[in-house]
């Protein structure tokens, strides 16, 4: 929560690498947010009633693909960027070619009126920033009642079930609103527009897959967002700055369910939200410069890519480890009951 809190701080004043608007695509988030926290309360029910080795196989699978799948991603972007660097280069010799015989060709097609800089002001979508705070806010307000009623009683499964028409109201608003095209996905250009119900369907529900695997995992949703959103044509710098401005919304989320369930150790999380913070700040500067120098945004892909590939070996070595000490012990190892009282 604290590198995806610092990483938005950061975004929040950039601008799309190429068209007039913010880094931060708010519709694209508008159209995911809500699923993604229904998923993750979901998910947080899952953590607390899967045994462990479950937990750890569900891990090491999901990122496993999901870092395979966004390397062969950043290779197909690395081609292009050559591609492009190449025929820059062909242009650029064949204007100075023109330019010393003397032949100077007039300019045509419409200019690029994007601004490089715009106060934070006016770089927020203010609407769809309202709707997501709405739904985050009304998701706390019904975790923190819930806390207050007995596990698995009606009024757990009430408050539970209003989570239900809020995610789906907001998210059914912002896909009408793109299936009739009274708005579009502007990262993505003039391909933002003509959206089919079955896409909008199948994204939604990808959405709630992804915090269901986030809350389950502890881990917000973002590395699933991320590789997803380049896998519908978003550029690599909108794709993870948009992931992680909804991983805010979800991981700040999941801090909060896990508190309220007494598995949150407070002092450990403060320290590495502490390192995380710090990492992310010094992590988006020095990937800035290097996309400068080197004019290729693929960069952030294998970056992700790694990130994840990592963290499977790590957080799956772990957990493998803490699995075979418990069959040395002879632990229970099964399922766990969701209604006990925490």
């Amino acid at each position: 929560m604290g590198a995806a809190a610092s990483t938005v701080y950061y975004n929040i004043r950039l601008r799309h690498p190429t068209l007039s608007m913010p880094i931060i695509d708010y519709d694209l988030a508008l159209l995911f947010q809500p699923m993604l926290m229904l998923g993750i309360s979901i998910g947080v029910a899952f953590n607390v009633l899967f045994a462990d080795w479950m937990v750890t196989i569900l891990l090491l699978i999901i990122f496993l693909v999901t870092s395979t799948k966004a390397f062969f991603r950043g290779v197909a972007a690395w081609k292009k960027e050559t591609l492009f660097k190449k025929e820059a280069a062909r242009i650029l010799a064949q204007t100075v070619n023109e330019e010393a015989e003397g032949y100077i060709p007039l300019s045509s097609g419409p200019t690029n009126s994007r601004r490089e800089q715009v106060s934070i002001f006016e770089n927020i979508c203010w609407s769809e920033l309202g709707l997501l705070l709405l739904v985050w806010g009304t998701f706390l307000a019904l975790q923190i009642t819930k806390n207050y009623t007995s596990n698995c009683s009606i009024s757990y499964w009430v408050l539970n079930s209003l989570q239900i028409p809020v995610a789906v109201a907001v998210t059914m608003h912002e896909a009408v609103n793109l299936y009739k095209g009274e708005k579009k996905i502007q990262s993505k250009g003039d391909e933002g527009t003509n959206w089919r119900a079955f896409q909008l369907i199948l994204y939604c529900l990808i959405g709630i897959l992804a915090g269901i695997v986030g809350g389950l995992l502890g881990l917000g949703g973002g590395f699933i967002l991320g590789p997803l959103f380049l896998e519908l044509g978003v550029p690599p710098q909108v794709s993870s700055a948009t992931a992680t401005f909804i991983m805010t919304f979800s991981a700040s989320m999941s801090v909060i369910e896990y508190y309220l369930l007494k598995r949150f150790p407070v002092p450990y999380a403060l320290y590495f939200s502490v390192v995380a913070i710090i990492s992310a700040l010094i992590g988006q500067k020095a990937v800035g410069k290097l996309i400068k120098i080197l004019g290729r945004a693929s960069l952030i892909i294998f970056i992700l890519a790694f990130t994840i590939f990592v963290s499977a070996v790590s957080l799956g070595g772990t957990g493998i480890f803490n699995m075979i000490g418990k069959m040395e012990r002879h632990e229970y190892m099964g399922f766990e009951n969701l209604c006990k009282q925490h």
